[in-house]
């Protein structure tokens, strides 16, 4: 069961009959059994988790999560569980249970827990919270991150596939970098909030754990929805930028490292990322003029989503939480709307960046620091790890984690990518790219075509394309299964899948979904659309032959391609 512990793999074991979920529930209560880590406040029990396993057993196994094992920060409302924030004098048991998680449920995915945390969301250490310390699953001397640290772990150790977390400063980013997972920091309002113990209401965002990129895009696809009783949702948009395979890089001397490990390894990051993209160096400093902005003025927000808590003195509560939240109360009105004018400055400085590349590349952490480096300056260590996470949300920016090259010394080293809001699905894409997964996640609204023929760049039928809002992705090429073949009016090629097949020359665009209806409606007989598989594994939609129209069509598979084969058309006598 070890090779199917991703969303994805026990998916398709499940759709296959290979593995019920009464099976998967009995698997994560022998391996929460056997750890020791402090990665849970509240775990379902057993004999519930069973139950609610055998229920499915029977269920609709088409569901979207169906039997796939998660757990949520205790920051979630789950109805009839406690929830805690990392603070038990705090705890409370709601009667409803969180949007986003409510929706994973109803997806069919089987809770098995609610994590430890920083408390109330305040750190990127892992080490405030009174229900034990957690440290990297790598090096248990070194911090895991925080503030969703149990979350991160409980993926990291195999407990779960996915788990959510929740992420203001860097909270679904740093613990993925400490512990090589990949951590989506979405759009923010993408995701609802509602049922969320706030920090920072304004900049709050749903983050999600989880082993790949494929899988974050999975439980992406459930959650992303609006929800019109949230006030901080927001409907989601097609991003309508062109996608030009360019990555921004900082300029050189743009960053600071704490650790010359950690610089190393992002050395490496960069060598690996022109492997598989065209690098423009990109001028980042208004970002991280920003990221000092929200420990000056928007703690002020945490302190009022939180000071009467913190000054009801609650059993438990951590002394650097407090001291932070009621270091926001002195701020002045005049603190805050002087950086909110300094903030808007910034986005209108950056927003070059996003005219000139798809998505920008930066490290997740300067550095990694051990529990005793914490502990001597826990707020300086802290406000280290958010220099290259905090502008994040500032910014409206969206932001996946993934795992780089190691460093030196073995560690984890982890680097995020980003892009304007909105575009999630896009960086998830570029995620999957960056570790070698196929990337076949069409964008909400937008659908990945194949063109083989005249729909081509600079072909007679491309305007077919354009003129409906498609877009240029990528030239690449089909798996080689295929035969290719001129059909008989001499301007089309029909492409037909072949156990004796061949790698077809392709490009991929991305059109609107009623776009290519209309698209549709305009191809003419023998050709359709049908799924097309492609060298990097992935499927997407395409134009396909019917087989039976093939008779008296040339087969020109050895050309390898339209392009080539009109090249060695003869051409037209004078």
């Amino acid at each position: 069961m070890s090779e199917s512990w991703t969303v994805q793999g026990l998916l398709e074991d499940y759709r296959a009959g290979r593995l019920d979920p009464s099976d998967v529930a009995a698997e994560v209560i022998a391996r929460c059994a056997d750890s020791d880590a402090p990665v849970w406040i509240t775990r379902v029990a057993d004999d519930d988790l069973l139950t609610a396993a055998a229920a499915l057993d029977s269920a609709d196994r088409s569901l979207p999560l169906y039997g796939v094992p998660f757990a949520v920060k205790d920051n979630f409302d789950v109805a009839g569980m406690p929830t805690t924030a990392g603070c038990p004098g705090y705890a409370y048991t709601p009667s409803e249970t969180a949007h986003a998680v409510q929706l994973l449920l109803d997806a069919g995915a089987l809770l098995v827990g609610k994590t430890n945390m920083d408390q109330f969301a305040t750190g990127l250490v892992g080490t405030r919270s009174p229900y034990g310390v957690d440290g990297s699953v790598f090096d248990a001397a070194r911090v895991s991150g925080g503030s969703s640290s149990g979350s991160a772990l409980a993926v990291a150790l195999g407990l779960v596939t996915f788990s959510l977390g929740t992420d203001t400063a860097g909270s679904g980013r740093v613990p993925a970098a400490f512990n090589a997972l990949v951590g989506l920091k979405p759009t923010r309002g993408l995701i609802s909030t509602r049922g969320v113990v706030p920090a920072c209401a304004s900049l709050d965002c749903v983050s999600v754990f989880a082993s790949t990129s494929v899988d974050a895009s999975i439980v992406l696809g459930v959650m992303g929805s609006y929800d019109e009783a949230d006030p901080w949702s927001r409907p989601a948009e097609v991003p309508m930028s062109p996608r030009r395979g360019l990555l921004g890089v900082p300029m050189e001397g743009q960053l600071s490292f704490t650790e010359p490990e950690a610089e190393a390894a992002w050395r490496a990051a960069l060598e690996h990322a022109a492997s598989r993209w065209t690098l423009v160096p990109v001028d980042v400093s208004p970002l991280l003029a920003a990221a000092p902005l929200l420990y000056a003025s928007w703690v002020a927000e945490r302190s009022a989503d939180l000071l009467e808590i913190i000054e009801s003195e609650p059993e438990g509560l951590d002394p650097t939480v407090a001291r932070i939240v009621r270091g926001g109360a002195s701020l002045s009105a005049v603190d805050v709307f002087s950086a909110a004018h300094e903030l808007a400055r910034l986005r209108r400085e950056a927003a070059p960046i996003w005219s000139s590349v798809d998505a920008l590349l930066m490290p997740t952490t300067p550095g990694h620091p051990t529990h005793a480096a914490v502990a001597a300056d826990p707020v300086g260590e802290n406000e280290a790890l958010g220099r290259f996470t905090n502008f994040v949300n500032l910014m409206d920016l969206a932001a996946v984690a993934v795992p780089a090259p190691t460093r030196p010394d073995g560690l984890p080293f982890g680097v995020s990518l980003l892009a304007p809001a909105f575009h999630d699905h896009r960086l998830l894409s570029a995620g999957a790219c960056w570790a070698g997964e196929p990337a076949c996640v069409d964008e909400p609204g937008l659908v990945q075509l194949a063109v083989f023929g005249a729909h081509l760049s600079g072909m007679p039928l491309n305007a077919q394309l354009t003129d409906r809002g498609a877009r240029f992705v990528r030239a690449t090429s089909t798996a080689p299964v295929y035969r290719f073949f001129a059909l008989p009016d001499g301007t089309r090629p029909g492409l037909m899948r072949s156990e004796d097949g061949a790698a077809i020359a392709c490009e991929v665009w991305e059109i609107p979904s009623a776009g290519l209806g209309e698209l549709l409606g305009l191809i003419g007989a023998p050709l359709g659309l049908g799924r097309v598989a492609l060298e990097d594994g992935s499927e997407i939609t395409g134009f396909i032959c019917e087989a039976g129209a093939l008779g008296d069509a040339a087969d020109i598979t050895e050309h390898g391609g339209w392009r080539m084969h009109i090249a060695t058309e003869p051409a037209p006598s004078r």
